[in-house]
């Protein structure tokens, strides 16, 4: 029987793929890649990039495409057979990987490529090609000794299965927990759009009364605007104690994991996992990476601490003066009141204005007026019916690039929002191949017969993650591994960070922001207090991801269990410092961390990447406030020097390229609200 996922083309059949195919097709495309790299090895005859580099990346292709599929299959449509073919091939792809990085004869083939003539006349993109290749061989143990050798791929492969295992008990406790209420006056203080939502939740599971989950749409509500303060507990405790205990808990693999990536990269002559990861990106060491969020973190600190002063005098005001300290579980509730106090503006008044459908034509829109493409739907084998898959089309109406749009949660579904590239293609002007890719976020569904109708943060988040995608889509790179957000990790941030200023900028709400009864746009009073309420408690928001940064450097840089105990107690101990209130002993919020602990690599020792993105982000938007947040020229200008260059130069180069100079620090912080 045919496999679809062998030979994977550009539409892909998900409806197709079966549990039963990946084990397989894995097994297939790894013995042909092997067979593949075997014969770049063994060719006899003069080394040229054709049959060097070029025939490198043809090798591992397919077996990319199909794992990429997979993994993204596990992520959005899991089931038990799935799950257990996942668990078994990855650590399989894992293996193939590491000793792909240190197969000795296919490192000696790219030295001696680059050496030839031929070497020294590459293109740019190609050459930097070369130089990135051989730089990921050393960095990847190809010239250790074969006992090293044989370590490293042994601790690659046990990362691949602890991580794994760590996102699977994340999904696993957030779909164990339930909340019902049967008992309506508890609902005190709940929008009407949260009891809707939840009534339609406890539906769907067959009972009666409001169900509630730990999935952010259920979440959120409960926590910034119900009155029952044991409630909002239960359901802030359940959710920052997930996989912290128990049967799945994820301690034990937190521990080995960073044991793990600190031999990892003392094995590679590092001093640390922080400078591993960090050689190849804007920050270059660990160091330097810490110093930018230590600085953050002073110039943050004084207005934190003045936010935090006056939300407990201002819940003193409201209450009894002698009331209990603030717990985290009041602090969104009390600061949700102090807003509305100080800014009369309740954010459930946004949210008639941001009907889903309108969004997406808004974030369609602000692509064809900044880029010049036009954004049309299309029909798609997907993994779910509420999955939408739409073109990217040129001025010419020829598809350069097509995508999946997959927004609503589900139990099959893990949280948070993301971007993938499910293909990406070198771009060749003889040859041209399109890029594919999704974005998928865990917004409020449609309930009580209305239009999904989102908050003014998940309307934030469908424009970062869109960002993502167009860095992606845009992409116009000779080379398959240097296109699309192949960059520099505290790069890969800057596209899809600078499309949240769009929805802040009334012209950019204008493009798709109206009542989805009436089409009025946002009235220019509710604008007027969105923006001036927009600093609001903006030192804190911005402490919690210093707090994030900070732990993650630490744990990757400083953390000795001999010396600092439990792992759970000695982040919580860090977290403390970024905290509006204090946190309980049982706080398990890194147990939950997947941005960290949820892949090999993935955000560890480069969450701070956010932040430093951050500061491009301010910085660069700043031209577009100058010259006209839709003016095509400056959005060509972004597209030419940042989303179609891919990794093909220098990360601070492109910015250069783009905005001129160097980026500026005071941008961001006059953003914020702190200069």
């Amino acid at each position: 029987m045919r496999n679809p996922l062998i030979q994977l083309g550009f539409e892909i059949p998900f409806h197709e793929i079966e549990a039963a195919h990946v084990e397989p097709a894995v097994d297939e495309l790894l013995s042909t890649s092997r067979a593949a790299v075997e014969a770049i090895v063994t060719r006899t005859g003069p080394r040229t990039y054709d049959n060097t580099l070029a025939a490198l990346e043809d090798a591992t292709e397919q077996l990319e495409r199909a794992m990429t599929v997979v993994d993204h299959l596990e992520s959005v449509a899991t089931n038990d057979a799935l799950r257990a073919a996942y668990n078994a091939t990855r650590p399989k792809v894992s293996a193939f990987w590491s000793e792909l990085a240190m197969n000795e004869g296919l490192y000696a083939a790219v030295r001696e490529f680059s050496e030839t003539q031929e070497a020294a006349t590459l293109p740019p993109t190609e050459r930097r090609f070369l130089k990135k290749t051989l730089d990921d061989f050393r960095r990847n143990g190809a010239e250790l000794m074969p006992e090293d050798k044989a370590k490293l791929q042994s601790i690659e492969v046990e990362l691949t299965k602890l991580t794994t295992a760590f996102s699977q008990n994340v999904l696993d406790e957030t779909n164990a927990f339930e909340l019902v209420i049967t008992d309506e006056s508890k609902l005190a203080g709940l929008p009407e759009s949260a009891r809707q939502a939840a009534v339609e939740n406890a539906k769907a599971k067959g009972i009666e009364g409001w169900r509630f989950t730990l999935h952010a749409p259920s979440m959120i509500p409960v926590l910034t605007y119900l009155d029952d303060r044991s409630i909002r507990e239960h359901v802030w405790r359940a959710y920052n104690t997930r996989a912290g205990r128990g049967e799945r808990d994820n301690r034990p693999i937190i521990a080995r994991v960073l044991e793990l990536r600190q031999e990892k990269a003392r094995l590679l002559g590092y001093r640390d996992f922080s400078d591993l990861v960090t050689e190849d990106r804007m920050a270059e060491n660990g160091g330097k990476a810490r110093t930018f969020v230590d600085d953050l973190r002073v110039r943050t600190q004084a207005a934190f601490e003045r936010e935090n002063e006056e939300l407990e005098r201002f819940r003193s005001e409201l209450e009894d003066p002698g009331a209990s300290q603030l717990e985290p579980w009041d602090v969104a509730y009390y600061a949700e009141k102090q807003r509305k106090a100080k800014y009369d503006l309740d954010e459930e008044e946004l949210r008639p204005y941001f009907p889903l459908g309108r969004v997406l034509r808004g974030l369609f829109a602000t692509a064809r007026a900044l880029y010049q493409i036009e954004i049309v739907e299309r029909d798609a084998s997907s993994w779910d019916p509420a999955v939408q898959s739409y073109a990217i089309l040129d001025p010419g109406g020829t598809m350069i690039a097509a995508f999946y749009v997959d927004l609503f949660p589900r139990e099959n579904k893990r949280g948070g929002a993301w971007m993938n590239a499910l293909i990406s293609a070198a771009h060749r002007e003889e040859a041209p191949e399109r890029q594919l890719g999704l974005f998928c976020a865990n917004v409020n569904p449609p309930v009580g017969g209305k239009p999904a109708l989102l908050t003014h943060r998940e309307v934030e988040t469908l424009f970062h993650e869109f960002g993502h995608l167009l860095h992606h889509c845009l992409s116009r790179v000779s080379v398959r591994s240097l296109a699309g957000t192949n960059v520099a990790w505290d790069f890969v941030e800057l596209p899809s960070q600078i499309m949240e200023n769009w929805c802040w900028e009334r012209a950019g709400l204008d493009l798709f922001a109206a009542h989805h009864e009436s089409g009025e746009p946002i009235p220019t009073e509710l604008y007027d207090k969105m923006i001036r309420a927009r600093t609001y408690r903006a030192a804190n928001d911005q402490m919690r991801q210093l707090g994030f940064a900070t732990v993650d450097l630490a744990l990757h840089q400083d953390y000795d269990p001999a010396r600092d105990g439990d792992v759970l107690s000695y982040s919580r101990r860090i977290l403390q410092a970024h905290s509006a209130a204090p946190l309980p002993e049982d706080y398990a919020m890194l147990a939950g961390f997947t941005h960290i602990f949820a892949h090999p690599v993935g955000y560890a020792a480069g969450y701070y990447s956010y932040k430093w993105a951050e500061v491009l982000d301010a910085d660069a938007f700043t031209r577009f406030e100058k010259e006209g947040i839709t003016n095509p020229q400056v959005g060509l200008a972004f597209r030419e020097t940042i989303l179609s260059k891919g990794n093909s130069e220098e990360p601070a180069k492109l910015y250069r390229d783009f905005m001129g100079r160097e980026p500026a620090l005071e941008p961001l912080l006059r953003r914020a609200g702190l200069v």
